[in-house]
């Protein structure tokens, strides 16, 4: 099978000798939608330039479409890249900026009008194509920047953190246009972000990078209740992260000695013996009951019942927040609909307990 891009053991290290991408290995399909998620100066954007041409591969090998690109310049590889401040012309139009990159590679003028048309046409921008940037709002801005990438027809786009300028109602809104288009042309989309819910929300798979290496690559919903590893446990979402040992099974589900009594969850992938792990329980997974429930609850043989005392509880909107303190003074964050968390049902200062399924909890390697 011949991907859209494949990285095998791909590596940069600056003149310095600072590592910043290490052992990079992808297979991208055709229409994929890839985001690159972690924290500043994990190596996303540095990968994404490395794509592009901008930085030079230190080790490995880049191909897009079987093709080896490591040493190809940046106009001659069939991608183009929009930057999170766009890098539009101020003194051309919109109709030029888009029609710039067709230019560049010696388009001829009838097939370029009439690609520019189509792009236009296709992203709702006919009715401004004779107005300059400096005179748009930040959406149209980013549009034409859009339009300008999409306009030379890549093989793949690359988008550094291109909804970072837009103020938050905006940025929802480009997000759903960006995922329909995208689907709709079948280009295959490089996304970087530092915002999970803009890598939840958009992409097919998510890569999760940090200190210059991959943590883990997974489908977002997957990634979300199935981290790989303590960092991703911690990067994404709103995980409760309890460690302990393994003590044994109980059919599907490892059972694990914790400083809070004895919890369940199911592997997510082979363990290695007994030895230290991590218990991830997602935020949502959690649920809270009132202290007279106790009896009742174990009774009924519920499971991963947990001490707590709730510490703060407010409503904002419809979500309600409580934070509930375990008896080892960790603090666990939980929020739900009010309907599921009614106004003073369980105030501040409240003993309770939580609990939650073992299939919804994850057990990891604690290293």
């Amino acid at each position: 099978m011949i991907f859209d891009l494949e990285l095998s053991n791909v590596g940069k290290v600056y003149d310095n000798g600072t590592p910043a991408v290490i052992d990079f290995n992808l297979s991208v399909r055709k229409g994929e939608f890839i985001a690159f998620l972690g924290p500043s100066g994990c190596g996303k954007t540095t990968t994404l330039r490395m794509i592009a041409g901008f930085e030079g591969i230190s080790s490995g090998d880049m191909l897009i479409r079987g093709e080896r690109m490591n040493d190809v310049p940046p106009q001659r590889r069939p991608t183009s890249m929009i930057f999170q401040n766009y890098a539009l012309f101020p003194h051309m139009t919109v109709r030029r900026n888009v029609g710039y990159g067709l230019e560049v590679k010696g388009i001829a003028k009838a097939e370029r009008e009439a690609k520019v048309d189509r792009i236009l046409a296709t992203l709702g921008l006919e009715d401004i194509a004779e107005r300059r940037p400096d005179k748009l709002s930040g959406g149209q801005r980013q549009r034409i920047a859009l339009a300008r990438g999409l306009a030379v027809e890549p093989d793949i786009l690359l988008l550094d953190e291109p909804l970072g300028a837009l103020d938050a109602n905006l940025r929802k809104a480009i997000q759903n246009e960006l995922k329909l288009l995208q689907k709709s042309l079948g280009v295959t989309f490089i996304f970087v972000t530092h915002a999970q819910s803009e890598a939840l929300a958009l992409s097919d798979r998510i890569v999760v990078m940090n200190q210059g290496r991959i943590e883990q690559v997974s489908p977002p919903h997957q990634l979300y209740t199935r981290p790989n590893t303590p960092f991703v446990a911690q990067f994404i979402g709103r995980n409760t992260v309890l460690s302990g040992e393994v003590a044994g099974n109980e059919g599907e589900d490892v059972v694990v000695a914790t400083g809070i009594g004895t919890l369940t969850g199911r592997a997510n992938g082979a363990l290695s013996g007994k030895g230290r792990v991590n218990l991830v329980v997602p935020a949502e997974a959690i649920e809270v009951h009132a202290a007279a429930q106790r009896e009742r609850l174990a009774g009924g043989g519920a499971r991963n019942l947990v001490d707590a005392q709730i510490e703060r509880s407010e409503v904002v909107g419809h979500i309600a927040h409580l934070t509930a303190r375990l008896r080892d003074g960790r603090a666990v964050s939980l929020e739900a609909h009010v309907d599921k968390y009614r106004p003073g049902a369980f105030p501040a200062g409240s003993h309770v307990f939580l609990s939650w399924n073992p299939a919804e909890a994850t057990v990891i390697p604690a290293h």
